[in-house]
């Protein structure tokens, strides 16, 4: 059974970092794509970062690129989630989801509907 397990999140000051873990089990970490998703409340989910071992691309939206870093350790089987200069418009609950298997890919991660795992998430605040 695939399970991910988020963890990391917390409170912290604007201008300051946290750093998010996505602990994955149940499958081979050879083939996979995993993605951070965030849900700010009142708004839609959005896929903010991916990183996929298949075909070694990692992904960052605009808007996080210059502060947030995704990398993963495959002796852990985890997904990490640097994220720094975190501003008060970062305060969401954050959720990884995996796709897994041959062909997984980032292509197309961050409407997530290829993702076919999702686990429980984490919750960011930002204070100003």
């Amino acid at each position: 059974e695939v399970q991910l397990q988020a963890s990391g999140g917390g409170l912290v000051q604007a201008g300051g970092t946290l750093r998010l873990s996505c602990e994955a089990s149940g499958f081979t970490f050879d083939d996979y794509a995993i993605g951070w998703f965030r849900q700010a409340p009142g708004k839609e989910r959005e896929g903010i970062s991916c990183i996929s071992n298949a075909d070694g691309s990692a992904e960052h939206v605009d808007s996080v690129k210059e502060r947030f870093t995704i990398s993963s350790d495959s002796v852990k089987n985890t997904v990490y989630l640097q994220m720094s200069s975190l501003k008060p418009e970062d305060t969401a609950v954050y959720h990884c989801a995996a796709d897994v298997g041959v062909g997984s890919s980032c292509y197309g991660y961050d409407d997530g509907v290829d993702m076919g795992f999702w686990g429980k998430g984490t919750h960011v605040t930002v204070s100003s």
